[in-house]
């Protein structure tokens, strides 16, 4: 009988094939993955490559024939001082800006994640430079840094700190203050948020036990949190420094690279060159320069993602 039974279902008695397509692990991570395979070949594969080709060729708005040219737009990129200026300013505005980053986040992280009244206003208070498109929060300080009507000069002038103006934009070493400022104000909710994510997940009895042995506030923070908090700090550097890195809407909107491109970026001077100067190729050309150090960014979050599952 038990023959006959499995016999009738094999012939027609059980489920049509195919009708738990869906529930094959293989077949639904496939679907699952398209999209974003798809949002990777379209948005970042074909722009990527066609910049290449670019890059190798002479191709101008005015004549967009493709004629190959070699290596001669990454020659004459090269010896742009223009060009040098930028990559320099790129690196510094990073640097600079990711280290009073991580120090200001670590510390806004160790306040949000205590409980006190109004915890979750203020999250959302210090969460709103990074929801704000940066253009618009470029906007607002370009007003708070303005030549004639600077409320930061006025609040200065009032305490008696400052006579006349500081002429923010107009003064090369004032304007790449300022363009670290605004990355680094614009920066600091996600690395908070991120560093908070490791703070609530070391377990409460280590600090517990610190407490137990009289460890104080110093002590615990340099001997457990910011050690057991490593890896989540190196992974909000990273992406941090991604974003600024390639960042122009900051350095576009607040100072156009001046003044007399002392804050030009890379990523600012490609579109200049590209779009605005119409030179596709040599925009193309400057445009790949961060592609090695994005590579590089790349492979350390990976790393670093690595290092916390293992821990």
């Amino acid at each position: 009988m038990t023959t006959t039974t499995a016999t009738g279902a094999a012939a027609g008695g059980g489920p049509p094939r195919g009708r738990y397509l869906l529930d094959r692990k293989g077949f639904l991570a496939r679907v699952m993955l398209l999209p974003a395979v798809v949002y990777i070949v379209v948005l970042v594969a074909v722009p990527f490559f066609l910049a290449i080709a670019y890059s190798l060729s002479d191709v101008t708005v005015g004549d967009p024939s493709f004629d190959f040219v070699g290596l001669r737009n990454f020659r004459t990129v090269v010896g742009d001082p223009t060009f040098r200026r930028a990559l320099l300013n790129t690196v510094l505005i990073t640097a600079v800006a990711m280290a009073l980053v991580v120090i200001l986040a670590k510390i806004l992280a160790l306040i949000l994640v205590q409980d006190f009244r109004g915890k979750w206003i203020v999250r959302l208070l210090v969460l709103l430079p990074w929801t704000t498109p940066a253009s618009l929060a470029t906007i607002a300080w370009v007003w708070l840094l303005d030549s004639l009507f600077s409320p930061i000069d006025w609040v200065l002038r009032q305490v008696g700190l400052l006579e006349g103006n500081l002429y923010w934009l107009g003064n090369a070493g004032l304007a790449m203050t300022s363009v670290v400022a605004v990355h680094t104000w614009r920066i600091v909710p996600l690395a908070a948020v991120i560093i908070m994510a490791g703070l609530s997940a070391i377990p409460s009895e280590i600090n517990d036990a610190a407490k137990v042995d009289g460890a104080g506030f110093w002590r615990t923070l340099f001997e457990i949190t910011i050690p057991m908090t490593l890896p989540v700090i190196a992974v909000a550097t990273l992406f941090g420094a991604i974003v600024i890195f390639t960042d122009m809407a900051v350095v576009f909107v607040l100072t156009r690279g001046g003044p007399v491109d002392s804050t030009q970026v890379l990523a600012s001077w490609a579109y200049f060159r590209g779009i605005q100067g119409g030179d596709l190729a040599q925009g193309a050309a400057i445009a790949l320069f961060l592609f090695p150090v994005l590579l590089a960014f790349a492979v350390l979050i990976l790393r670093s993602a690595k290092r916390m599952e293992v821990m």
